[in-house]
């Protein structure tokens, strides 16, 4: 299903001094959608219709640091705390009671499980796509098969220079990282890469968006508090197996005391980017979820 962007209304909502954009379309039940790293909005280009089509009103933001919305500066601007807030406040803007899904993939996924645990009655449902559990991401970071896979968040850590090497050959390491990842060919066009490209070039974006790393280092209420809270809400995990930056053991379902009611649904022919190597089977499961 193709996205017919004149149907998308582009508006800003405001938290605490930061302007966030989002991009909304449909109406019936709310579902919003949170991409990952190191995407913006668009990448949810064939959800967005189906789920119009299917009946539900759809708000996909740029997380803040990403695209047009605004860049704070400071490492402690893109805390989880900040980051599960403006999701609530883009569901309260928008006038819903509460929102019927939260979708998320990457670090859209590593904001929206905390959300369901910050904001219990904001969702009714949680999807989550190629994204642990936080408490099984910090276990597996504990391993070397996994550490392998994530030399690139210690990395981040160091001042400036992985801003100077990800800009390097016109954002090399990211263009592969969202082109040549995927399993399917096509999956991202030229014309995909130039709306990536404009959103990377933002100012301040590529610090902001390696700020989100930052922040997952430093302590958090929730690593502070012990065990997460748990996550009540229906969930359903949608996984492409060709992941190269998370381990096959992650996909599993985490303790059902931290979430008992939970699905995972896992896709052998698909990569990290699951929702652009298999769409049609996403939208279906998704909608299927829904109903």
């Amino acid at each position: 299903m193709t996205l017919d962007e004149s149907r998308l209304s582009h508006r800003y909502t405001e938290r605490s001094g930061v302007r966030l954009h989002y991009v909304e379309a449909g109406e019936g039940p709310l579902v919003v959608l949170l991409h990952g790293f190191p995407e913006l909005w668009y990448s949810w280009r064939h959800q967005i219709p189906a789920l119009v089509e299917a009946g539900y009103r759809v708000i996909a933001p740029d997380m803040r640091g990403y695209n047009l919305s605004d860049k704070p500066r400071g490492v402690a601007a893109y805390a989880s705390a900040e980051l599960t807030a403006d999701v609530a406040a883009l569901i309260q803007a928008s006038g819903a009671e509460r929102a019927a899904a939260v979708v998320g993939h990457d670090w859209g996924a590593g904001v929206a499980w905390p959300f369901a645990m910050r904001y219990p009655e904001l969702l009714e449902r949680l999807v989550i796509l190629n994204g642990p559990h936080p408490a099984k991401m910090l276990a597996a970071l504990r391993t070397a098969r996994q550490l392998r896979k994530s030399w690139y968040m210690f990395f981040f850590q160091i001042p400036k220079l992985p801003e100077l090497l990800v800009r390097w050959n016109d954002y090399a390491t990211f263009r592969a990282s969202v082109k040549d990842d995927t399993r399917r060919p096509g999956a991202v066009t030229d014309e995909d890469l130039a709306r990536y490209l404009e959103a990377w070039s933002q100012p301040g974006a590529l610090t902001a968006t390696i700020n989100y790393y930052r922040a997952a280092f430093r302590p958090s209420s929730l690593r502070k508090s012990g065990k997460p809270p748990r996550v009540d809400t229906p969930v359903l995990v949608i996984w492409g197996e060709h992941d190269r930056y998370l381990d096959a053991d992650l996909v599993a379902a985490p303790d059902p005391e931290l979430a008992p009611n939970v699905r995972v649904v896992r896709i052998p022919d698909a990569s990290h980017f699951v929702h652009y190597d298999r769409p049609e089977k996403v939208n279906q499961l998704l909608l299927d979820f829904l109903r």
